[in-house]
């Protein structure tokens, strides 16, 4: 593992199957952080999949949010310039910088779970000990800033964007003011299946 200013780099590298997150060769724990390492793809796949099948603003908004944040890592980096570190051992990541850490950012954004992502950024050697802390603050500033811009100017035009025809047509809905989704979409769900089921009993008879 790297300490900042150090670079002690193991023998060899090898890439997680499909992917290009690399770690030591022969080092368990490197092995299981690597996979950890692409929780932010899991992230995106869960996000994508619940937009698909549930059309929500709010969860539309979230990830616009987190693509938002993305942008605003990449900017930094190309501001800031700093190297990863040990001068950068791993060949096939996106950019040379490495200051702030984007998957440190991503997953501060997200949520408290962080403190296992930022380690294994170090011990992978992919960041620094500093890389990852600000990409930390970057992140939290981030999640902060949306989510006021969320609650204060998207929320209240939610109700008109859901109105528009192309978010008709694409099924695009607005639950921010209902309290409780899940039973709502249980009792109207319940209630549809018994009338299709009224129905249907006096057809047949």
């Amino acid at each position: 593992m790297a300490a900042d200013g150090q670079c002690s780099l193991p023998a060899s590298w090898r890439p997680v199957t499909l992917t290009h997150v690399e770690y030591p060769t022969g080092d368990l724990s490197g092995h299981l952080l690597a996979y950890l390492s692409l929780s932010p793809v899991f992230v995106i796949v869960g996000f994508v999949t619940l937009i698909i099948f549930k059309r929500e603003l709010h969860t539309i908004s979230f990830l616009g949010g987190l693509a938002l944040n993305e942008g605003v890592n990449w900017l930094i980096k190309h501001v800031i310039q700093e190297p990863r570190p040990c001068g950068g051992p791993h060949m096939a990541v996106g950019t040379k910088y490495g200051m702030p850490s984007s998957h440190s950012q991503f997953m501060w954004f997200f949520s408290v779970y962080s403190f296992l992502f930022l380690y294994l950024r170090v011990y992978l050697l992919y960041h620094t000990w500093s890389q990852v802390l600000y990409g930390g603050i970057a992140g939290s500033l981030m999640a902060v800033a949306w989510f006021a811009f969320t609650q204060e100017v998207l929320t209240p035009l939610f109700p008109r964007i859901a109105a528009w025809p192309i978010s008709e047509f694409f099924l695009i809905r607005d639950t921010s003011l209902i309290p409780n989704v899940l039973w709502f979409e249980y009792t109207v769900t319940r209630a549809e299946a018994r009338n299709r089921q009224r129905k249907l009993g006096t057809k047949l008879q």
